[in-house]
């Protein structure tokens, strides 16, 4: 059943959502482009997503050498998605034009959010809830890591729960629908809609969304993905405790449950993990079923093989916040009128919120946008003008193998790749720095170990190294793959 419309928002109300998107997103921003200014974006999302987004807008396919040589990138993932961002770069040819993109993806989610929770906390509970979402540390996570096309299914996952909560099922299912071009685990997230469409006895759209996301993650993992990989197969099974294959894992999970628990357990960073997501929420989605839309993503996580995955800093945790806010919310509404708690209206928001501000001031480390609200944490002065002196340094149209951290500058005028993922023949220049412990990648090399690649390949220093930053130069022809990958 639908919640009850209340009152039609005022132009005062509206304005005042307004303002609170436009604050979050000019914060969203900034703290962008400083990273961007500081030499804190890395190849490592933001240098992949800027060569496959300015492939497209080139009407060419997503080649990115940050990954690899002749490497598409609807091999690694499936997010056809990106493509339209194309219209973006024809507007500013910029990575941080990414930045602005993610803004604008993340601060629309404040709008469903807002339109879900009016009718259960008034006006000022919604707006409240609305500033808290926006400050809450999955959405600072994945601000601080550049871009992700997670980002696409952030709002996508709140107007689906807007929508469970108006009764517009066909809605629900087409949006659903959606998630397939963000990302292909999100087949599976459908079957969780599916599984929420039950909860409301809408059993032929239920059968439906589920079978449809089913379908498209088999058709996109056993197809689509391995048609343009490298390898020809799809690459990211990464779930080897629970078993080999996906059918082992559904067999495991079946017969041995307690194991499989234990397993979502098993290390500090899966304790953190669960703390930070449920305990400032006071544990209220888990009596909701909208909680169950975020299982999938979640406990894909926390069952993952990667440690990486498991600590509260990534991307990953975007989509998730909307889902548990509003969670929290159906929760708390119901709990009001049942106990005539009036003030939870306002107190559960304004606590989420003041939670933000706080830690966004005082814990950088997981609210990392507390470093442009404080001035503190950033790198100094001196490395920044060193990476600077290394870029301008690099001709255009080049190949080029740079740290991480160096890779989004370039991207705009050379074919640039990390540090021996790009072959032994194409990379005429290098930027090595020496204040890292690796430089980047999936299976990164030391400073070190690049020293000693470079020499043996030819390369030899242009300049004394400045700040751990080293620019190394061979003379080879400049290979036409460099030099035409850029031309339309």
């Amino acid at each position: 059943m639908s919640t009850p419309s209340p009152a039609p928002m005022t132009g005062a109300h509206k304005l005042q959502l307004g303002l609170v998107m436009l604050a979050a997103g000019i914060l969203y921003v900034v703290h962008s482009f400083l990273r961007f200014a500081r030499f804190e974006s890395r190849g490592y999302d933001l240098g992949i997503f800027d060569q496959a987004v300015r492939q497209y807008a080139m009407f060419k396919a997503p080649i990115v050498p940050v990954k690899g040589v002749d490497f598409n990138l609807l091999g690694d993932h499936f997010h056809p998605i990106l493509a339209v961002l194309a219209p973006f770069y024809w507007i500013w040819n910029d990575p941080r034009m990414l930045g602005i993109v993610l803004a604008l993806l993340l601060v629309s989610t404040a709008i469903p959010v807002y339109l879900f929770t009016r009718p259960r906390f008034g006006h000022l509970g919604a707006l409240l809830t609305s500033a808290a979402l926006l400050l809450w540390w999955p959405f600072q996570a994945i601000v601080n890591w550049d871009f992700h096309e997670i980002a696409f299914g952030v709002p996508i996952m709140a107007w689906i729960i807007w929508a469970f909560d108006k009764g517009r099922y066909w809605l629900v299912t087409g949006l659903s629908a959606s998630l397939l071009l963000v990302r292909e685990d999100m087949g599976i997230t459908m079957v969780a809609v599916g599984i929420v469409l039950l909860f409301h006895r809408q059993w032929l759209k239920a059968a439906l969304t589920a079978a449809l996301g089913l379908l498209g993650y088999l058709a996109v993992t056993g197809y689509l993905i391995p048609l343009f990989s490298p390898e020809g197969e799809f690459s990211y099974w990464q779930y080897t405790a629970l078993g080999a294959t996906a059918g082992a894992a559904v067999v495991f999970l079946v017969t041995h449950p307690l194991q499989s628990i234990a397993i979502l357990f098993d290390h500090q960073l899966k304790w953190a993990l669960w703390l930070l997501t449920f305990v400032p929420l006071a544990l209220l989605p888990f009596a909701s079923p909208y909680v169950i839309l975020g299982a999938p993503l979640f406990l894909s996580r926390l069952f993952n093989d990667r440690l990486n995955t498991w600590a509260p800093v990534y991307q990953y945790d975007a989509i998730m916040a909307p889902i548990l806010i509003m969670s929290a919310v159906h929760v708390l509404g119901k709990l009001a009128i049942r106990f005539d708690w009036c003030r939870a209206r306002l107190i559960g928001p304004a606590w989420l919120l003041s939670i933000s501000v706080i830690a966004t001031l005082f814990f950088p480390m997981v609210f990392p946008l507390g470093k442009t609200v404080t001035g503190q944490g950033w790198p100094p002065a001196e490395l920044i003008a060193a990476k600077e002196k290394a870029v301008a340094m690099i001709p255009d149209g080049v190949c080029i193998e740079a740290a991480d951290s160096v890779v989004p500058h370039l991207t705009t005028r050379t074919y640039v790749g990390l540090h021996g993922d790009i072959g032994d023949d194409l990379s005429s220049w290098m930027i090595i720095d020496f204040n890292v412990e690796e430089l980047g990648g999936w299976d990164p090399l030391t400073p070190d170990q690049a020293l000693e690649r470079a020499t043996d390949l030819g390369f030899k220093p242009v300049a004394p190294e400045d700040q751990g930053i080293l620019v190394l130069h061979r003379d080879i022809p400049v290979d036409p793959v460099c030099s035409s990958y850029l031309q339309r």
